[in-house]
């Protein structure tokens, strides 16, 4: 996380191999709701296009990537192809990407969807959603900046 302007939207992004989760901010950059889920094309292009188009609409100014570390903290395979996929991601949005630790989010979001009584495949559906908007509500909380 760099220092700068405080956020006022931002956009959580979960790149998963097969969907993609989207989560914003509210306009103040204090609460993240989850937003939508998008599945992957087979085109990395087209996907980022479809997450820039999500960044426009929303007004965001700062989209948050989750990486995927591994449980030492370092990165793995997974975190790699991320970082990788987040330098042309940031091309294609044109606002700053930053990225946040997302260790445990799909757990978090699974546990709280459980808890909720929401039913197996109805998780499936919003799971990644959920996710992305645990990641990004944490990089919110630890004073993220744009």
């Amino acid at each position: 996380m760099s220092l700068g302007t405080p956020v006022a939207r931002a956009l959580g992004v979960d790149l998963g191999t097969r969907r993609i989760g989207l989560a914003v901010s509210d306009p103040t950059g204090t609460i993240a709701s989850p937003h939508s889920v998008l599945d992957r094309s087979g085109d990395i292009a087209d996907d980022h296009g479809r997450i820039a188009e999500v960044a426009a609409e929303v007004g965001a100014e700062v989209v948050v990537v989750g990486l995927p570390r591994s449980l030492s903290g370092g990165d793995g395979p997974a975190a790699r192809a991320v970082r990788e996929e987040v330098a042309v991601l940031a091309a294609v949005v044109g606002l700053p990407v930053r990225t946040a630790d997302e260790r445990f989010t799909t757990v978090s979001a699974q546990q709280a969807l459980v808890a909720a009584g929401v039913r197996r495949a109805a998780r499936k559906a919003v799971v990644d959603k959920v996710a992305a908007a645990v990641m990004l509500q944490a990089w919110l909380d630890a004073g993220g900046r744009a």
